[in-house]
């Protein structure tokens, strides 16, 4: 009994070393390799993981001076402050509401203007087009914030300019709400439309012209083309984008979404129009100053943000496999 139980754990030892065996030697074989993906690993891990620590910031009454290790656990008491604000259902409905149209809008119109750029035959006025057009995504929130009041001013912006040369009563642009349905999203699309429609760009330039050459043979029109050829094989990079956005859809108040914050000039009468979940945070933290509920939103947001990622690509690998990302 004795000696089979031996020799069983001898096989099984053996077992494992065969199996470790060409691990070992792919990484002595592709050591130059992976040499060379040591620093950008190390990067990520210092400056992505490391700092995740810091969610357990969300369950504590964090003190500065106290740190992590000294600050009291107080479990989910800082997620209370935002579920059980008054503003919950406003702001997490604007939150969703512009986010899902900015992907809509951002994506579609990208799409369009990308393959309109294709068509034109002179390389030096596409690449011109393409600079115009990426210019605006390289601006901040802040410059666009004073564009945009030199178009809206109540006394010198040029809308309200206009308005009165044919007669008709100035608006107060900061002080109707309804108005920036429309406009937040018309400031977006003016923002990154650019910036999606290099990304299409290149990848239309990588599809070969073989497809679109038979295509004509069978006398298919520009828009067939578009429809039949172009938007198929864009549908990668298309997903890809979707699902990059779609994590993002609870994010809306700083960074690359500054807008909430920047264009409506701190406006008071606008925030049920203007105000989300990231604006609502910082205002508030602004007059308690409380890091434990601040990261708890983070942590919230990041959440929802990986459930929607996987959520998306699992919708999409049930479609289609191949345009999933994982």
């Amino acid at each position: 009994m004795r000696s089979t139980v031996v020799k069983s754990k001898m096989y099984a030892m053996k077992k494992r070393r065969r199996r470790a065996l060409p691990v070992v030697s792919e990484l002595i074989k592709n050591k130059t390799f992976y040499a060379m993906m040591l620093p950008g690993l190390l990067f990520i891990l210092i400056i992505y993981y490391m700092p995740m620590f810091g969610v357990v910031i969300a369950f504590q009454q964090y003190n500065p001076f106290k740190g992590i290790f000294g600050s009291p656990w107080i479990g989910f008491k800082n997620f209370e402050f935002l579920f059980k604000s008054d503003a919950i259902y406003q702001i997490t409905f604007n939150t969703i509401f512009y986010n899902l149209i900015f992907i809509i809008l951002g994506i579609g119109l990208a799409l369009v203007v990308a393959i309109l750029i294709d068509e034109i035959g002179n390389r030096f006025l596409a690449g011109a087009y393409k600079s115009i057009l990426l210019l605006p995504y390289l601006l901040s929130w802040v410059v666009a914030e004073y564009l945009l009041n030199s178009f809206l001013s109540l006394d010198r912006g040029i809308i309200n300019q206009l308005l009165q040369f044919v007669g008709a009563d100035p608006v107060q642009w900061y002080s109707e709400p309804m108005y920036w349905r429309f406009i937040l999203p018309a400031a977006y699309v003016w923002k990154n439309v650019g910036y999606f429609a290099v990304i299409f760009a290149a990848g239309i330039a990588g599809i070969s012209s073989e497809y679109y050459e038979a295509a004509k043979m069978d006398g298919a029109s520009k828009f067939q083309q578009a429809i039949r050829i172009t938007l198929p094989l864009l549908a990668p990079i298309t997903i890809t984008l979707v699902l990059l956005q779609a994590g993002k859809i609870f994010y809306a108040g700083f960074g690359d979404w500054g807008m909430f914050y920047n264009l409506p000039k701190e406006s008071g009468v606008l925030f049920s129009t203007t105000n989300v979940i990231d604006t609502y945070v910082y205002r508030s933290l602004k007059k308690m100053s409380d890091f434990g509920m601040s990261s708890a939103v983070g942590l919230y947001q990041s959440c929802v943000g990986f459930i929607l990622v996987v959520a998306s690509n699992y919708v999409i690998r049930r479609y289609d496999r191949d345009s999933s990302l994982f």
